[in-house]
Order: structure tokens, then C-alpha cells, then sequence
């Protein structure tokens, strides 16, 4: 099954998504930092209390004290770390662009997913997020529900991460839209049919996988 029919498949069955929920494109950021190992029930609470301690913006958590922003984003757990991350990434922001994200989201995919993979804590996944969702350029995010469909519909058995986005990419329109939709009609198809123990019986997929055969 061609990913272009997958896609229009998901969609006739869940709907537009509209990802990333976020107000702005800094939230973005701090939603894919967060968001690692958790849910994002827990990110959704970690970001409220960033709101409502003035503390959801590049400068102020470049400059906040660390212990305060562990309490702050406890919910989203491993707090330690991800306070330690999320400082650091501000702290390079905010040095080198100011408050202006559009000028570090002015550079060309290869260059900006280059220079955000040298920062601290951010690995393939949630770089591609933040240029998918912040930066608004097209380039597919692969997360452990993307591999398990395509491992489970024999798409393909490819399994590093480069592998998997580049197959997509190339089998795909290089339309932004279409990558931000489709990555989260593949969430949905994890959460509710596609788990590790798969509700197949109710799943849209059902007729084309090789798993539930």
C-alpha cells in the first residue's frame, strides 16, 4: 500500500489533526524538549506551569535558575535532565539570536538540523519536530509509531532513523502540510489501534497489514 493512500486513509478516518498544539513557535521548541519519555498530558501541565511563572519565552529561561525550572516542569518527568536541556538550548538561542527565532528558522533544513543536533540533548526526532512544527519546513518526523507501522503494513523493513525519514521523503510530495498531518495521523493510528499489543480488529489499516493476518 502506497503511503500516499496510508495517508489519505488515516485522514478519512481521524480527521485533520492540526499539529503541533502550540501558541507559538517557541512553545514548539519546548513541547519536543519536554515531550521525550513522557506523555504529553504531562507536557500539556509542565507548560502551563512555564506560562503561568512567566517563564515561556527564549530570555527567560535562558537566564532562569535551574532549580527553579526542575519544580517548574516536574510533571514532564526526568526533570533533571530536561531542566538542564531546556536551559541549555535557550541559553544558545538567546546568545546567538536574540528573541528572534525567525532568524535561526531563515536557514535552509540541511543547516538548521545541523546546527540543532550539536546542541545538547537534542536528537534526530526532536530536531525534525521543531523544523516540522517551529520552523514550518518539510521534513518528516520518524518516532517509535511511524517504524511500527511501517514494520507491521510491510512498507519497509528499514529501521535506522535516516533510513526510515529519507524513505518517507522520498515516497512522499515534499509538501509541509501533508508531513505535519500525516505525522500526526500516524500518532493517532499508535495511540488508539497500532500499540504493542495492536487493537487490529477496529484499525482503518486493517485490510493491508501483514500483522493482523
Amino acid at each position: 500500500m502506497a503511503l500516499l493512500q496510508i495517508y489519505k486513509r488515516l485522514l478519512k478516518h481521524f480527521g485533520r489533526q492540526y499539529w503541533w498544539p502550540a501558541d507559538t513557535s517557541f512553545e514548539v521548541i519546548v513541547g519536543a524538549i519536554l515531550t521525550q519519555q513522557t506523555t504529553w498530558k504531562n507536557v500539556e501541565k509542565a507548560i502551563d506551569n512555564l506560562r503561568e511563572n512567566d517563564l515561556l519565552d527564549v530570555s527567560s529561561l535562558a537566564r532562569v535558575n535551574l532549580r527553579r525550572l526542575e519544580k517548574v516542569i516536574r510533571p514532564a518527568g526526568y526533570f533533571h535532565q530536561k531542566a538542564e536541556r531546556l536551559k541549555g538550548v535557550c541559553k544558545y538561542i538567546y546568545k546567538n539570536y536574540g528573541d528572534d527565532l525567525d532568524k535561526l528558522f531563515s536557514k535552509p533544513i540541511p543547516n538548521l538540523r545541523e546546527e540543532l543536533l550539536s546542541l545538547n540533548g537534542l536528537g534526530p526526532e526532536t530536531v525534525d519536530s521543531i523544523i516540522l512544527y517551529a520552523a514550518n519546513k518539510p521534513i518528516f518526523v520518524i518516532d517509535a509509531y511511524t517504524r511500527r507501522m511501517a514494520h507491521r503494513l510491510g512498507i519497509t523493513d528499514l529501521d535506522q532513523y535516516e533510513d526510515l525519514r529519507k524513505y518517507f521523503e522520498k515516497h512522499l510530495p515534499n509538501d509541509l502540510e501533508l508531513y505535519q498531518e500525516f505525522h500526526a495521523l500516524i500518532v493517532e493510528l499508535g495511540k488508539n489501534y497500532c500499540k504493542t499489543k495492536p487493537n487490529c480488529f477496529l484499525c482503518p489499516l486493517r485490510k493491508e497489514c501483514q500483522f493482523s493476518q
